[in-house]
Formats: structure tokens, C-alpha cells, sequence
């Protein structure tokens, strides 16, 4: 455990942070697995999860929990799959 005040506070900081981003990254997952479930079961909103799916994917990306090239293709790999069940 750190004694300096500032190295205490950077500890509280990283833990607040890793927090959020797993938080977020498991937010993204379900909209993930919600959007393949619907697809596979022929759901009528599988196009609603599908834009929800992409938002998430968006804002991880900005917010660099994930690199913006494996948004990218996840992205594309989400746009093939509703393109071959429709």
C-alpha cells in the first residue's frame, strides 16, 4: 500500500476506473449476446438490438475500452449476419 498522498489517490483513481470500464464492457457483451439470441430466434426487433449493439460498440470504442478497429469489425461482422437472416 502506498504512503505518499498522491500514489494513494492515483490506487483510488485506477481501482473508480477499472471499475467503469469492466462495467461497461459487460454492458456491451449482453447487447452483444441479446442481438445474436434475437437473430437466431427470428425476433422481430433483432434490427433495434442490432442499433443498440452498434451504439455500444461506438461508445466503447471512444471511450478506448476496446481498440476502434475491433469495434469496426465486430460492427461488420453484426451487419453480415442480419444481411444473410433477412
Amino acid at each position: 500500500m502506498p504512503n505518499i498522498k498522491s500514489a494513494i489517490k492515483r490506487v483510488k483513481v485506477t481501482k473508480t476506473k477499472y471499475m467503469q470500464n469492466r462495467m461497461k464492457k459487460s454492458e456491451l457483451r449482453t447487447a452483444l449476446r441479446r442481438y445474436r439470441e434475437a437473430l437466431d430466434a427470428k425476433a422481430d426487433n433483432a434490427e433495434l438490438l442490432l442499433k443498440d449493439a452498434i451504439k455500444k460498440l461506438d461508445q466503447a470504442a471512444a471511450k478506448r475500452i476496446i481498440h476502434k478497429n475491433a469495434a469496426s469489425r465486430k460492427k461488420s461482422q453484426l451487419m453480415k449476419a442480419y444481411k444473410a437472416s433477412i
